[in-house]
This record gives C-alpha cells, structure tokens and sequence, in this order.
C-alpha cells in the first residue's frame, strides 16, 4: 500500500514537471524506478533496464498530451521543432539499437555522469539562467546536435529535455518557448525507447506484470497520476518569471542527480 501511494505522488509531481519544465517523466522516474526494482529479485541485474524503460513509456503519454495542448493553445512553434525534431528521431534509432549492448551499471553510471555535465554547464557557463540575444540553430547543431540529443536521451531514458531546454536556451529562448518546445520535441525518443524496450527484455523478464523491460503496474498508476497532475499545473499553478524559472530548474537537476547517486 504505501509503495502504491509513492507511486501515485511521484506521478503527481512528474505531472507538474511535464507542463513547467518540459520533464516527461525521466528525471523523476528513472530514479524512483531503479530504487523500487533493486529490491525486487525478479528484475535483478536488470534495474536501471527497467527504469529507463518504464521511464520512456510514461513520456508517451506526459509528453504527447503536453503537446497536444500546446498546439490547442497556439503554443506550438514548427519554426523551433523542424528539422531538429527529425534529427533526435534518427538519433532515437541509433541510442535504441546501442541500450542493447550496454550493461545496466553502465547506463546508471553514465546517467550520473551526465547529469553533472548538464548541471556543471547550467551553473558555470553564461548564458542559462540569464537569457542571451536570441539567435537562430545553425544547421550543424541542427543535425549533430539533434543526433546527440537523441542517441543520449533514449539510451538513459530521460527523454530530451534536459538537453533541449539548456540548448534554446542559449539561444535566446524564454524558457516558457523551451519548455513548450521539449516535450513535442521528446516524443520521438519516448516512441522509440518505448518500442524497443518492450521488445528486447521480453526474454528476460518472464513476469506478466512486464512487457519487455517495460514495468506495467508502474506505467499505469505513474500515468494516471500524472494525468491528474497536468491538469492541476494548468489550473491551479500561475505562470513563473523567467529567470526563477531558469533557477528551479537548475535545482531540480541537482534534486534528481542525489536522488540516483544516492
């Protein structure tokens, strides 16, 4: 009972982080996953598989409703997603072939690893929590940029915006702009992952309450919840200034890089 109401609560809050801050799920599922299957004897060896997996199940869903209204609302920017999003989806291909041959403590750790780049970058080099002149992508990091976008988000499962969101907004992005941006912008690795994963741990995993790597009980509650989550941001939570947007977001990063290495 008490591991269900965790469950729901951390779908609760991966809701909210969808819509502020473009996190679909990975950045707080991938880290609750791996603890709760640790612990689990059926999944052993197989944690950080799982945790990625089920990770990029719950952005389907996360990240493809947050796009939606997006859209409905007139937030969606083709200027922004096109072509880098057809980069990431290649990219997606690619790191979906590679989990394949990765060992489960590798992944973990070089989801650690590149979470303290990430924070490292955010903190040290100018040009995140203060917004410079907007510039346009050039191709080059349209297409390398893209490519290494997806390759890295679906081989660790954390979808794309923490790359994403740091990338736009050193181009002059609001983060409002980056956020709206990420999740539609998350989905081709989310679609990707989730295929993949469901079909390579099917000979590993023989419990009914899988599918491949994928945990199912814990998709469906984490999305529920997360449903009920969204809907609350976009009722009850006001629009957040820019700059302390930029801020909190640097600190959740360090919330979840605890959280896993701990």
């Amino acid at each position: 009972m008490n591991d269900i109401l965790i469950i729901i609560i951390t779908g609760f809050v991966t809701g909210i982080s969808t819509v502020l801050f473009g996190f679909g799920g990975g950045f707080i599922v991938v880290p609750f996953v791996y603890h709760i299957e640790t612990v689990r004897q059926a999944s052993a060896g197989n944690s950080m598989h799982i945790a990625v997996a089920t990770s990029t199940a719950v952005m389907v869903f996360n990240a493809g409703w947050a796009s939606f209204q997006s859209w409905r609302t007139g937030k969606f920017a083709p200027g922004t997603l096109f072509p880098l999003a057809g980069f990431i989806a290649i990219g997606s291909v690619a790191g979906s072939v590679l989990s394949g041959f990765i060992a489960d403590t590798v992944i973990r750790n070089l989801f650690i690893i590149y979470l303290m780049i990430t924070l490292a970058d955010c903190l040290i080099r100018r040009g995140f929590v203060n917004r410079p002149t907007a510039r346009k992508l050039s191709d080059s990091t349209l297409r390398l940029g893209g490519v290494f976008i997806g390759v890295v988000a679906t081989l660790l499962g954390v979808g794309g915006s923490v790359m994403t969101v740091p990338l736009l907004r050193r181009h002059g992005y609001e983060m409002r702009h980056c956020v709206s941006a990420a999740n539609p912008l998350s989905l081709p690795v989310a679609l990707c992952g989730t295929v993949t994963y469901s079909l390579s741990g099917s000979h590993l995993l023989s419990s009914g309450s899988y599918l491949g790597f994928i945990n199912l009980k814990i998709l469906m509650l984490l999305t529920v919840a997360g449903f009920i989550g969204m809907l609350f941001t976009r009722r009850y939570i006001p629009a957040i200034p820019d700059i302390l947007h930029a801020r909190i977001y640097v600190i959740l990063l360090f919330i979840v890089l605890v959280a896993i290495t701990v």
